[in-house]
């Protein structure tokens, strides 16, 4: 499921800069820019837009490079990609894990943010499949018949992130003998732009809900309460169990620390609750404000607090 690029072509093809500033660089660290990785969704772009920003204030070469959730260990190996302010132990745990192994990639310790990726109704849905949150309750032909649409009946119909995610959902569908097709939303943003006109006109929907996000703030419903999750279960590929949880951790190409060491300690210190991260990820997604506004706010707000990572 994950994609793999021969990294030529991915330097080429997945990389695109968005951003770059210049400016006089701090005495200590290189001028060449720090290569901080952008993913596909609203909290990513604003942990790592809030440390980018603070690392420009202070005078760093800041770029910031788009690049697949999945394939960007690549990158961070070869250091063709400098810093990644979220990976998450849901999905990305086995590959950060041998990235570090590898001695080319190294951790830069817990965001403060904790992961939650699963299954989620609102709970609408309850009067159709009553034995919910148990996993089991999807077993049954009228819970199937309740989450179907024209495009998957007589199957039931699970809506899962964008295919670059990961996350084993067809697996997970074959393992338990769960009669539903999985559906792959296009973006982060088209997959809650289907469950809002969903909740709007309480149609059947199960999805791929994450936290830290909004919508367990702002819709009433409940994650799926599948067997639980164990080591086992991933290694031996079974998919079988929820999905892990876990931090959210920063994690550097080797060479960070030793080309800008200013930058490097600072990201090591950077920290979010999940709760102040649902508070901005809000702004961006539910109250349309535009995400640099949402950060030059939060920097403004709490010059003191960002300041505290470079002492």
């Amino acid at each position: 499921m994950m994609k793999r690029f021969h990294i030529s072509r991915y330097a080429m093809a997945a990389m695109v800069s968005l951003s770059l500033t210049a400016g006089p660089a701090v005495a200590q660290d290189s001028p060449d820019p720090i290569r901080m990785v952008l993913n596909d969704w609203t909290g990513q772009l604003i942990s790592t837009q809030l440390m980018g920003e603070a690392l420009k204030r202070k005078g760093l070469n800041v770029e910031y490079v788009q690049a697949d959730a999945m394939a960007q260990f690549v990158g961070l190996k070869s250091g063709d990609l400098d810093v990644q302010m979220e990976v998450w132990a849901t999905t990305q745990k086995d590959l950060k894990d041998e990235a570090v192994a590898s001695g080319q990639v190294e951790d830069l310790g817990d965001s403060g943010m904790k992961a939650k990726e699963e299954w989620w109704y609102p709970l609408y849905m309850k009067e159709k499949c009553p034995g919910l949150p148990n996993w089991e309750a999807l077993k049954e032909p009228s819970c199937v018949e309740a989450f179907s649409t024209p495009e998957t009946a007589p199957k039931g119909r699970y809506l899962g992130a964008p295919v670059t995610w990961g996350g084993f959902d067809e697996e997970r569908v074959e393992s338990l003998g769960l009669d539903f097709e999985v559906i792959h939303a296009g973006t982060d943003a088209a997959l809650f732009a289907e469950l809002e006109s969903a909740y709007q006109r309480k149609a059947p929907i199960i999805l791929w809900v994450y936290s830290p996000h909004w919508v367990p703030a702002v819709y009433e419903g409940e994650y799926i309460e599948f067997p639980p999750y164990t080591e086992d279960c991933y290694k031996e590929e079974r998919y079988d169990c929820a999905k892990p949880s876990g931090p959210i951790w920063k994690v550097a190409w080797s060479g960070v620390a030793k080309k800008w060491p200013t930058a490097h300690d600072a990201i090591k210190k950077f920290h979010i609750d999940s709760d102040e991260m649902n508070g901005l990820i809000k702004r961006v997604d539910v109250d349309k404000e535009p995400l640099d506004k949402v950060v030059s706010d939060w920097l403004s707000a709490n010059e003191a607090r960002w300041q505290q990572w470079f002492q």
